[in-house]
């Protein structure tokens, strides 16, 4: 999709795909044949550039059917660039950072305030946690006792000008959730089984929010791509395409 579209991004969706592999494949509670259904738990994509493996897990799942995603970045496609609310089983367009944080606090406090069960997931770029915005959102969560929101800091420590190190140094990362109120879990991205048995302890302490820190490589499954900047931006030509698949099928 990213390089048929000439589009960006590629390395930020390989960072969290095995993240977003066993959020949907293990433990959302979603229905692809009824994707308004109001007891569903709901998962924001805050970094919403890295919609497009996003749009791939979806329709894979059912939610719109896969020949779509051929029009990907195309003029008059609704598979936007950015996360767009009107493609079936996206929750919120996101895109600008900074803002789904505030969503998910607002939609994890509306279902307490109805008693409803269902769980409020957001996926955060390290990036954005240089956004004031999104701690203000956090010290609303923890104020507001949100045990039934889920925070996934996707931590490949490289955002759009740099490493997270050079632009605003985020260190010691876990000790200002923890000093805000959040209970904490710090996991390999990568590590399916980690990932699993951690969302399946929420909430790791009642009327605490929950965060997991996954350290994660951008690009990763792809050697020329794991941890280089430019991946942020550039598109696979057809070469590089089929070296990317070509690793991709052989690491599975």
């Amino acid at each position: 999709m990213v390089s048929k579209s000439k589009s960006s991004h590629i390395g930020s969706c390989l960072s969290i795909a095995d993240i977003l592999a066993v959020i949907y494949g293990r433990n959302l509670l979603i229905d692809p044949k009824r994707s308004n259904w109001n007891e569903r738990d709901r998962f924001i994509l805050s970094k919403g550039h890295a919609v497009s493996i996003l749009y791939a897990l979806l329709a894979e799942l059912g939610f719109f059917p896969e020949a779509e995603l051929d029009t990907y970045c195309e003029d008059g496609s609704i598979l936007a660039g950015h996360a767009n609310h009107y493609v079936n089983g996206v929750e919120f367009s996101t895109g600008s950072l900074g803002h789904g944080l505030s969503v998910g606090c607002g939609i994890a406090l509306a279902a307490r305030t109805d008693k409803k069960s269902f769980k409020t997931y957001v996926l955060l770029s390290d990036g954005e946690m240089n956004e004031g915005s999104t701690w203000e959102a956090i010290l609303f969560a923890a104020q507001h006792k949100l045990d039934n929101l889920i925070v996934i800091v996707d931590y490949n420590k490289l955002q759009g000008l740099g490493s997270t190190a050079e632009v605003i140094n985020l260190e010691p990362l876990s000790d200002k959730w923890i000093s805000c109120g959040w209970e904490i879990r710090e996991v390999n991205g990568h590590d399916h089984h980690e990932l699993f048995d951690t969302f399946n302890s929420i909430p790791f302490e009642k009327e605490k929010p929950n965060v997991i820190i996954a350290h994660t490589t951008k690009g990763k499954g792809v050697s020329f791509m794991e941890d280089k900047l430019e991946w942020h931006y550039k598109s696979p030509n057809s070469d590089q395409l089929k070296l990317a698949l070509d690793e991709l099928t052989n690491s599975e």
